[in-house]
This record gives C-alpha cells, sequence and structure tokens, in this order.
C-alpha cells in the first residue's frame, strides 16, 4: 500500500489494497489528510485526476469509526454528497459501496436521485443511513417526506461544483444548506471553477485547503487533440469515414440537443454501427442500460448531451468527438476529459464548421490550445457560412454562444443561479 494512504484505518487499507488501489494519486496525496481532520476543501483538478476517491476514501473512513443512531437505534446520516447528474450520483455510490462492502463493520450507503419512483427509495432510507448521495432535487423531495433527517449531517460534498451552479441548483442547495447545522466540513469539488463559482465557494467554505492540479495534472494527461473543418451536413459521414480509419473500440459522440442525439445515432445505426443516444428524456432504465453497454462494449457509439454524459466513467475510452462544438471553454475540458483518464491514451477530436469557427477560435484562445484546423481529404468545406440576421451582432458570449439569439433555458438557469449567490 502507498505510503500515501498511510493515514487511513488498517481496515480501510486493507479494503483499497483489495480494490487494487495502491497508490494515491497527486489529488489524493494533497486531500485526504486535511479531509480526515475535518477541514473543509476546495479542489479544482482535471477529469480522471481521482477526485472521488479523494472524498470517499477519508469520509468512508470517518464513517466506518461510529455509526450515529437515534432514540430508536437508527442510523443518522453523517455525509450527503450533491451531484448533478443520475449518472453521477449512480457512479459515486458504487465507488463508496464498493469499499464499504469490503469493511468487517457495516456501513451503509444510499443513493438517491430523480427521474424514478420515490417510493424504493423512501423505503431504503428506513433504519437510517450513514452516507447519501444524491441529486438535490430529489434529496428536498426525500426530505419532505420527513425520511432523512440532516440535523447529525458532519460533511456535505458538492461534487462538480460548478455543474450545480450551472444547472440552476442554487436555489435547491442553498435550502439543503439550510437544514445542515455548523459546524460541518463543506468540500467543494470539480474540474472547472468559473469565477462566480470560485466566489460561491469561497462565501460557503471556512478557511480551506486549497489544492489546484488544473495546471499539473492537465500537462500529465495523454490526450491527443485533433480539429477537422467540416461542413455541417458531412459531420456524420466524416464520423463514419474516421471510425473506419481507427481502431476504435467505443466512441463517445459529444451533440449539442436531445434531438441531436436521437438524429445522429439513428444515422450510425442505419450505417451498420452500433450507437445508442443519451439525454435526458431517456428513461432511467434505458439509460443505465445504455452506459452499462458501452462499458462492456456490446454498444460502440454512445451519442449524448453533456448533461446525460456528466456520469460517464469508462476506462479506456479511445476517443471523444465534438459533434457539435461545446458552449464554453470550460465544457470542452469535461468533454475531452473522458478520455485518456487513468494514464491511458486518448483522442479528442472536434467539428468545427464556417458557422462554428469564431466560437472554436475562442475556445482555442481560452484553452490555450495548440491545435491545427484540418481538411480530411474528400471533406472540404464548400459550403458559405450562414448570413447573421438582420440587425443581430456576431460577436460572441463570454460564456459561448452567439449575442443575438433568444436565450436558451441554460442560459437563463446560469442567470438565475448567479443572481442567487451569496
Amino acid at each position: 500500500m502507498d505510503s500515501n494512504f498511510s493515514a487511513l484505518s488498517p481496515a480501510l487499507q486493507a479494503a483499497a489494497r483489495a480494490s487494487d488501489l495502491l497508490s494515491a494519486t497527486e489529488v489524493q496525496m494533497r486531500s485526504i489528510a486535511s479531509i480526515l481532520q475535518g477541514q473543509d476543501v476546495f479542489v479544482c483538478a482535471p477529469t480522471g485526476s481521482g477526485k472521488t476517491l479523494a472524498y470517499v476514501l477519508p469520509l468512508l473512513d470517518r464513517a466506518a469509526q461510529g455509526a450515529q443512531l437515534n432514540a430508536k437505534g437508527a442510523k443518522l446520516a453523517a455525509t450527503v454528497v450533491l451531484v448533478p447528474t443520475r449518472e453521477l450520483a449512480v457512479q459515486v455510490g458504487e465507488v463508496f459501496k464498493g469499499l464499504a462492502q469490503r469493511l468487517p463493520y457495516g456501513v451503509k450507503v444510499t443513493v438517491i436521485f430523480g427521474g424514478v419512483s420515490i417510493q424504493p427509495q423512501l423505503r431504503g432510507l428506513r433504519g437510517g443511513t450513514d452516507i447519501v448521495v444524491a441529486t438535490p432535487g430529489r434529496l428536498l423531495d426525500v426530505m419532505a417526506h420527513n425520511a432523512l433527517p440532516l440535523s447529525s449531517v458532519r460533511s456535505l460534498v458538492l461534487d462538480e461544483a460548478d455543474r450545480l451552479l450551472d444547472q440552476g441548483f442554487a436555489d435547491e442547495v442553498q435550502a439543503i444548506l439550510s437544514h445542515i447545522p455548523l459546524p460541518c466540513q463543506r468540500l467543494f469539488l470539480s474540474a472547472t471553477f468559473a469565477p462566480a463559482v470560485s466566489r460561491w465557494a469561497m462565501a460557503l467554505l471556512q478557511q480551506p485547503v486549497r489544492v489546484d492540479l488544473r495546471q499539473a495534472v492537465a500537462a500529465q494527461a495523454d490526450i491527443k487533440q485533433r480539429a477537422f473543418a467540416v461542413d455541417s451536413d458531412k459531420r456524420t459521414r466524416l464520423l463514419r469515414h474516421l471510425m473506419a480509419g481507427a481502431d476504435w473500440s467505443r466512441v463517445l459522440v459529444f451533440v449539442a440537443t436531445q434531438y441531436a442525439a436521437e438524429i445522429v445515432a439513428d444515422k450510425l445505426r442505419k450505417a451498420g454501427l452500433r450507437a445508442e443516444p443519451l439525454h435526458g428524456h431517456l428513461s432511467q432504465g434505458k439509460r443505465s442500460q445504455v452506459l452499462e453497454d458501452f462499458k462492456a462494449a456490446r454498444i460502440r457509439v454512445v451519442v449524448a448531451t453533456d448533461l446525460a454524459a456528466r456520469g460517464i466513467d469508462v476506462l479506456q475510452l479511445p476517443a471523444v468527438v465534438n459533434y457539435d462544438l461545446p458552449r464554453s471553454a470550460q465544457d470542452y475540458t469535461h468533454r475531452i476529459g473522458r478520455t485518456g483518464r487513468a494514464g491511458e491514451s486518448g483522442l479528442a477530436i472536434s467539428f468545427v464548421s464556417l458557422d462554428t469557427q469564431p466560437h472554436w477560435q475562442l475556445i482555442v484562445k481560452r484553452q490555450s490550445l495548440a491545435v491545427r484546423l484540418e481538411t480530411e481529404p474528400g471533406f472540404e468545406v464548400t459550403s458559405a457560412p450562414k448570413a447573421p440576421a438582420p440587425g443581430a451582432p456576431a460577436a460572441l458570449e463570454p460564456h459561448g454562444g452567439i449575442k443575438g439569439k433568444r436565450p436558451s433555458k441554460k442560459d437563463k438557469l446560469r442567470a438565475a443561479a448567479q443572481a442567487a449567490l451569496p
């Protein structure tokens, strides 16, 4: 066992060894001891750097040292982990449970999220729980049923904290915080932190330990990045062409909308590829099945929106394709971080049309990328860029998107969340 896990109890060290966790990553080395000591921690590190285990290990260790019980002998929750999506809730819950089941004493981990019936989740909370992993809205629903008091919570984790703000969860998070007594340890973790999120974090954290590994870990990541100039109507054919010439066992394709996910996946299936869409309007059962099939390589291509892809953690994923460019430079970081994980090499490809070249240049500038815009023979750009609507300025917004267009739902949620900041 790596000496950097030495602060953990012998039982948890043994559980980590049994789970093939033999060496701590940089973010774990710099976070575990502080979390064990009960300090607030602010972590900013790229996707795939080991952030989840950086808090799972110490918080599980603390929970194992003694359960809190009420007068009826039911467990009282000591830890709450908030995440923005169902997929990420399941993923984090699996990490907690995988280690907990290897411990000689019982630690109960409960995962709750929306999109499914609340009744099984309420039944699962009978007898209490030690650790809760939840999406904010469903946690509030459970609290409204008086099924989960938070008066005993000693540690609160906001994982993917930037998404919790960006997707309009700020009011829900504030409502949850109002039910958690002080003092309470608070942990903020994400791959990116916009200035507004950083201000929000600093207002909620008490003298936090800062762990910022964006530059160090990004430099170590082995992700080759390429960009292709291509007409919008040729993107699907170019994707098929690139896949035919490459040995990609699986590829994750990002699109901008749920409709695009369905259309692109359908076109790929008609071309003989095993492809499935992944987006928020699918049932939870379907989303879980798509992810399970993708991880098992029964599906070769998943065409996903940003929100649905938040919980995708697939080892040895060889390639990510930005079929549609992300709305922001920060989303670009999250997307390409799905490949090149855990020391593996990866490939990130972006499709750039004439209309989206200004937005691509903004991403390049903000991410300090040295990525040449290529042209694949047979897919040369032939169309002219669309003219802007009369009177609509062509300048780009600071967070991506074209000024003058009607604000999207995401734009409205982001504005409302920022207005709710303390």
